[in-house]
């Protein structure tokens, strides 16, 4: 069903314009600023599940992924045994690739440890961010950065997987780390109030 583009819809970035879920999304939820650990892990493995895919696959997708990942609560995940791992690629409902399943499990496990270790996950990504949204005032909206690539390389070295910069960029734009808005789009910074 295509996306009402009428006079009275509101401007948005392109992407988000082709689906009323992607418009939906884009408005509610995509650059907003999230400063939550669990769900900025939550929306990382989102990100990693949709390598090769398109965000929207995933978007329909999502109820079903928090059904079969219980929640993405880390704690919980990070115990599924393999088990877990042959139910979940019996799971229609979700992408069906052990290596991004498994990979989902050892990134849950990846969290803990750095929560162990006394590493707040948002306050580290937030950290490497210098705390505060990054505004891309070129128009120019890349797939990765010197940013994504630092961000990346850290937590490949926690031992995430599926990390790697264009995905974590991605999460970036998703969680509001990058303001991504397009300029001429209702969401950019120039067209809220502060």
């Amino acid at each position: 069903m295509p996306h009402d583009d009428s006079p009275s819809s509101p401007q948005r970035c392109a992407w988000a314009r082709t689906d009323p879920l992607l418009a939906s999304y884009h408005d509610a939820e995509w650059g907003v600023p999230e400063r939550d650990s669990r769900a900025l892990w939550e929306k990382l493995m989102l990100d990693g599940f949709q390598a090769g895919l398109s965000w929207l696959t995933i978007l329909r997708k999502r109820d079903a992924f928090r059904a079969a990942f219980e929640g993405f609560v880390p704690e919980t995940v990070a115990r599924f045994t393999p088990a877990d791992v042959e139910r979940l690629m019996q799971d229609a409902g979700i992408v069906r690739s052990r290596a991004k399943i498994e990979a989902a499990i050892g990134n849950a496990k990846a969290y803990l440890a750095m929560q162990a270790a006394g590493e707040d996950f948002s306050d580290f990504v937030w950290g490497l961010a210098g705390g505060q949204p990054v505004v891309n005032t070129t128009g120019h909206v890349p797939t990765q950065t010197p940013l994504s690539e630092v961000m990346s390389k850290a937590l490949k070295q926690r031992g995430f997987k599926f990390v790697g910069p264009v995905i974590v960029y991605a999460w970036m734009q998703a969680t509001g780390i990058v303001d991504d808005h397009a300029p001429d789009c209702h969401c950019h910074r120039s067209h809220r109030r502060a």
